[in-house]
């Protein structure tokens, strides 16, 4: 976020626009939270992970009479647009501010979930991909040493992605993901089969959404039905969501936040912008929010190819 940020703001500043940053998000405009923004607001943040603005979750905001207040507060500081930077709690939000306050509001993808529909890729997700890989390399060091079974636990509570794309390039023998209903059966009989007869260690990436239950439910019920399997469960948990951010993110955040001031110059509003087939894309906000991004089934395909 601090790379789409940077962005933003150098942009702006390019285009002779003054520039407010809102601290704590929906929060911020509330308690009228405002700071100037100047190119040396933003220097030496691109490779910082987080955002130096901070974020927070704001019920008033959830209320017509929270809005209000927001709306009174952009008045008041002169600020006439806005770039929002999350996922879909941040667009619901957003759609809603600028239909009630005739306010341009343009959307910058940021999750690590990479779930947003009309974008190939949100800003956070490369950088997540390989924190999960890199963790999972390591795990993978200590399984093949003392001959265990990992169930490593990813986040993505409604989507997959995270799990899916890292399962394949760790290497993982089996991925459960909430959008496939996973029959135990077949992951038994891969245990039963492919592990037990070939396999000196295993890993089984679980996205914390996956519909047959917890990880440690998942876990206890193979270690009951395999005692003389060493079962084991890694919970990866906030460790993804930070660190330094790969170039990919970086590049894609700095474009995102230019194409996001430039959308605001030309009239634009209730629009996230994204990047497809690498060109940068408007999507409205009721599109990026109805409609739900399908997993590639062919990834689905060659972990189940790659696994044997």
């Amino acid at each position: 976020m601090n790379a789409a940020i940077r962005a933003v703001v150098r942009a702006a500043i390019f285009h002779k626009i003054e520039v407010m940053g809102v601290v704590k998000g929906y929060s911020g405009m509330i308690e009228d939270e405002f700071i100037c923004m100047e190119s040396s607001s933003v220097s030496n943040i691109l490779q910082s992970g987080g955002t130096m603005l901070k974020s927070a979750r704001s019920e008033e905001f959830r209320t017509p009479e929270g809005r209000q207040k927001a709306y009174d507060n952009l008045k008041k500081n002169n600020i006439d647009g806005l770039v929002v930077i999350g996922g879909d709690g941040t667009f619901t939000g957003a759609r809603i501010f600028s239909q009630e306050h005739n306010i341009p509001i343009i959307g910058i993808p940021g999750t690590i979930d990479n779930d947003l529909y009309g974008t190939d890729s949100t800003v956070g997700y490369d950088t997540a991909l390989n924190t999960v890989v890199e963790a999972v390399d390591k795990i993978r060091d200590t399984a093949t040493a003392h001959s265990r079974l990992f169930f490593i636990e990813v986040m993505g509570r409604d989507a997959g992605f995270l799990a899916l794309r890292s399962g394949v390039a760790s290497g993982a023998e089996a991925v459960l993901v909430p959008e496939v209903e996973t029959d135990y059966t077949k992951l038994k009989s891969f245990l039963q089969n492919q592990y037990k007869k070939e396999k000196a260690s295993s890993i089984v990436l679980v996205a914390e959404g996956e519909k047959m239950g917890s990880t440690f439910e998942i876990a206890n019920q193979v270690s009951e039905e395999h005692p003389e399997y060493d079962v084991r469960v890694t919970i990866l948990g906030h460790l993804q969501r930070g660190g330094s951010p790969t170039v990919y993110d970086r590049v894609l955040a700095s474009q995102l936040g230019v194409a996001a001031v430039e959308a605001l110059l030309d009239d634009q509003k209730s629009i996230m912008v994204g990047l497809v087939n690498k060109e940068i894309v408007h999507v409205p906000f009721n599109q990026t929010l109805k409609n739900k991004k399908p997993l590639n089934p062919g990834l689905l395909k060659l972990i189940e190819v790659l696994s044997i």
